[in-house]
């Protein structure tokens, strides 16, 4: 089985949704245009631009949507043509769309589903609304019955607490276990003072849902609001990437972009933010920080996390835990003290933080000295 060597979170900028949370990010923040993705580049482009020859090795890619994911036309193909360069992928969904998982299961060959994840997204009110439980839980059972990795979560928010106990009957029940938790931000405040989406304190929110014993929802409890100052590999490792547009970015609040798409027979100029993180905390840790961006960090691999065991099984296949169980930093080589520099200079100038001569005062000076 081949490592994976990169990580992309990708984004794919759909807005139309069949559920209307009141705590999703894009309801909070008015980008529900209900508008559908305008794809620039061909399932086939976006392959060749993520090749591996051209990355030199596997990644791992997760795909997520402003609005629902499956809801992108184009979203089977794109996925096959991934799967062709022998990348794994994840797919975050909140599995009511029938005909996306139709048109999935019959396009894409039975022996590359062991190299694919659904992370489905268990949105309880909306689905008591529109009486879609069954055909939700339906398709959950379709893809791990199909060979495909699964994970259900839910975002704990307080109009959800009257529910919890149906929460948890209903996972046991359909999936074999409870659900993994994510934590819901007030998205009105990114700008100043991060909050919760909640009106308890932190200490209550966290405490509200001990017994499901969520290994993703307390290390990214552990890791909201701190700041993290390590050496971190976003940027060469992965980072952000619109699949609509080619559009990468080291990070999410970085400063720095392009389109890697444009040109796929040119490298990738993949470069290490370093320690020039733009965001007051690593606002997806689940996914970058226990993938191994960070080095440093001794966290808990990504399958830790969110797998969980039922008595069947497991919710990841085998091929899915022992890739998902890897560390980038062990699959890639780690900065010389001479990129680290570079690195530095780079991104300080992207930044506009310093002109050419303070920057080579500041990063020199000690290299001279010594």
């Amino acid at each position: 089985m081949e490592p994976i060597k990169y990580f992309f979170e990708c984004l794919i900028p759909i807005t139309v949704c069949n559920m209307k949370c009141h705590y999703c990010y894009v309801v909070q923040r008015g980008y529900r245009t209900m508008k559908m993705a305008e794809m620039r580049y061909s399932p086939k482009q976006i392959a060749e631009g993520l090749s591996h020859k051209r990355l030199n090795g596997a990644a791992y890619i997760s795909i997520c949507g402003i609005g629902e994911t499956t809801m992108v036309k184009e979203l089977p193909e794109i996925c096959l043509e991934l799967l062709k360069e022998g990348h794994y992928i994840n797919i975050t969904t909140n599995g009511t769309f029938i005909r996306f998982f139709d048109q999935f299961l019959e396009l894409i060959p039975s022996e590359m589903l062991a190299r694919v994840n659904f992370s489905f997204s268990f949105h309880y009110l909306e689905l008591e609304r529109m009486k879609a439980f069954e055909k939700f839980f339906a398709n959950i059972n379709r893809v791990k019955d199909a060979g495909c990795s699964i994970l259900v979560q839910f975002n704990l928010c307080d109009e959800y607490e009257p529910h919890l106990e149906d929460i948890k009957r209903m996972c046991l029940e359909n999936v074999g276990a409870l659900p993994q938790i994510a934590a819901t931000r007030d998205e009105f405040s990114l700008s100043k003072d991060i909050r919760l989406f909640t009106k308890h304190s932190v200490e209550e929110y966290v405490h509200s849902v001990d017994d499901f014993d969520s290994p993703l929802f307390k290390f990214t409890m552990k890791n909201f609001m701190v700041k993290r100052r390590e050496y971190c590999y976003a940027g060469k490792w992965g980072g952000s990437l619109n699949l609509a547009t080619g559009i990468f970015h080291p990070c999410y609040g970085s400063p720095v972009a392009f389109d890697i798409f444009k040109d796929p027979s040119k490298p990738i100029p993949f470069r290490a933010m370093g320690k020039h993180c733009c965001s007051l905390f690593c606002t997806n840790s689940s996914n970058f920080i226990s993938l191994g961006m960070i080095p440093e960090y001794d966290a808990p691999t990504y399958a830790e996390l969110r797998n969980r065991q039922t008595k069947k099984g497991e919710w990841y296949n085998e091929t899915m835990k022992e890739v998902l169980s890897q560390k980038l930093y062990n699959n890639q080589e780690l900065d010389t003290a001479i990129q680290k520099i570079t690195s530095d200079i780079y991104y300080r100038i992207m930044g506009g933080g310093y002109n050419c001569k303070q920057l080579l005062k500041k990063v020199l000076r000690p290299i001279i000295k010594e």
